[in-house]
């Protein structure tokens, strides 16, 4: 399991820096928003792999890569959504999306709503996750400062 945790997070590490770099991100951010995205993206697949649903995994790994992000941003004296935007490439689901249009090309309608439903499902949490990330670090970072 840790062997493939490792190769999990390298993998995810190295796809994030490829994104960072097709993305344009300012060159200073590509490691420490890589290693955002791979931590974040572990999270999910240790989640996912300890038995919670795929669902709550992407939401808590969105969720840190989020919090995480936030905290670099404010570190390096950057936009947060360099660092959001790269935390859940990994999570994206391309695929469900493509497998979607297919089988409604095919016209399997069935499996291809089914297939949309879940990838929907995916980007709400994406979305759920970043958005509760933001505002937990912005009500511990105003809370601390006032």
């Amino acid at each position: 399991m840790l062997r493939e945790l490792l190769i999990i997070f390298l993998s995810s590490f190295a796809g994030t820096l490829g994104f960072a770099v097709l993305l344009r991100a300012p060159r200073r951010t590509w490691i420490p928003a890589s290693l955002v995205g791979a931590l974040a993206f572990s999270v999910y697949w240790s989640l996912n792999a300890a038995g919670l649903s795929e669902v709550t995994s992407i939401f808590c790994g969105s969720m840190l890569g989020s919090l995480l992000g936030q905290l670099l941003a404010r570190g390096m004296k950057t936009i947060a959504t360099v660092f959001n935007t790269l935390a859940i490439v990994a999570f994206v689901p391309g695929l469900g999306l493509y497998r979607c249009m297919e089988l409604f090309a095919r016209g399997e309608m069935e499996a291809g709503a089914r297939a949309g439903i879940g990838a929907m499902m995916s980007i709400v949490m994406i979305a759920l996750g970043i958005g509760v990330g933001t505002f937990l670090f912005r009500a511990v970072f105003v809370r601390h400062r006032a």
